[in-house]
């Protein structure tokens, strides 16, 4: 897949400005500029659809050895957030959708997942480990505020006595902190809070339609006085834009309330390198040789490196710096200190006799 020539033109409230080639299509199309692009007016505002998705199954598992969880459940696909370097935009491609615009706004979500979750866990055979709910998109992407679909599961977690984590970067969480307080009370949750950037400048291009920084920050200190543990991702670092900010965000999400934090480097796996790039060339264009430059030199010359060992840190001046960084920083602020195991010895399986609703 070649990249784009030339940026394309922003769309408000979208991170990605087109639509790349879905990977797995035979046939390309190429837009060419032919002189007019520059008499067009702002591109209209695009609208979110949401299609149900009736799935058979819910519960996720890996045996990815940098991934510190075997089991998650995903309530949405797709993710109106919008951020640019999401990913899991590839995904959309299973979906034959684009990794692009199609990611943000055409969305699929999974209503039937709180009976799944049930079902599953009733299983004779099912084994107790937390369940992650975000790994992949936001469960608290602004459509939760309707389907309440992620509600749903944590009803389930508290009623069985389920171990659960969650990852979000809205404070939309904060509805359910009823449950969340419960769920803590019994030592079966946490939840971890992405802060991308301090700057809201910066992270409403980056990130244009998930809680403003300030916002996130706010949610975890709600979090915290409320007595459920919270935790900060610095997720993802990238050279030259959100880099500097390492040490504040670190700061702040200490003096917030969190008590462990982590970070991830850049991944731009699939459609995204070329996402990635045109993003850099509208929004950044005086840096963007210099970001893709740093990138490589971290993914050992490539956009990309999806080894286990390399993928959420990679490696190089670059890497070593970046995590040298970063201990410093929680070592100062008094983060990762410890970290207590959510229990599973509460499990009680639900009483699941009947069959599943097709609609």
């Amino acid at each position: 897949m070649s990249p784009p020539t030339f940026p394309h033109q922003p769309r408000k409230g979208r991170g990605a400005s087109y639509n790349p080639d879905n990977r797995f299509f035979s046939s390309r199309s190429e837009r060419e500029d032919d002189g007019w692009l520059q008499e067009l007016e702002a591109l209209p505002p695009l609208a979110t659809s949401v299609t149900v998705q009736n799935s058979r199954t819910i519960i996720s598992r890996n045996q990815s050895p940098d991934i510190p969880f075997t089991q998650s459940i995903n309530p949405y696909q797709g993710c109106e957030h919008g951020c640019i370097y999401c990913y899991a935009r590839p995904s959309h491609a299973y979906l034959d959708l684009s990794a692009g615009l199609d990611f943000e706004t055409k969305l699929f979500a999974k209503p039937n997942a709180a009976a799944l979750l049930r079902q599953e866990l009733a299983h004779p055979r099912y084994q107790v480990s937390s369940i992650n709910i975000g790994a992949n998109t936001d469960p608290y992407q602004p459509i939760e505020r309707e389907w309440k679909i992620t509600r749903s599961l944590l009803e389930v977690m508290l009623e069985t006595r389920h171990p659960v984590a969650l990852i979000t970067k809205n404070s939309l969480v904060l509805r359910d902190l009823d449950l969340l307080t419960e769920l803590a009370k019994l030592h079966l949750v946490k939840v971890f809070v992405s802060v991308t950037s301090l700057d809201s400048s910066l992270s409403q291009i980056l990130e244009p339609r998930a809680s403003a920084p300030h916002r996130r920050l706010h949610t975890i200190a709600q979090i915290h006085a409320a007595g459920v543990p919270v935790g900060a991702m610095v997720a993802p670092l990238i050279p030259f834009i959100n880099d500097a900010e390492l040490e504040a965000i670190v700061a702040a999400v200490a003096t917030a309330g969190a008590k462990q934090a982590a970070y991830v480097f850049l991944r731009l796996p699939y459609e995204l390198k070329d996402l990635f790039r045109d993003w850099l060339t509208t929004h950044m264009p005086l840096k963007a040789e210099r970001v893709m430059a740093a990138v490589q030199d971290v993914r050992g010359g490539k956009d990309n490196d999806s080894s286990f060992s390399q993928r959420m840190r990679g490696q190089g001046v670059f890497a070593e710096l970046f995590s040298q960084r970063f201990a410093i920083a929680c070592r100062k602020h008094g983060l990762n200190k410890s970290s207590v195991a959510l229990r599973t010895d509460l499990f009680r399986p639900p009483n699941f006799t009947g069959q599943l609703d097709l609609f």
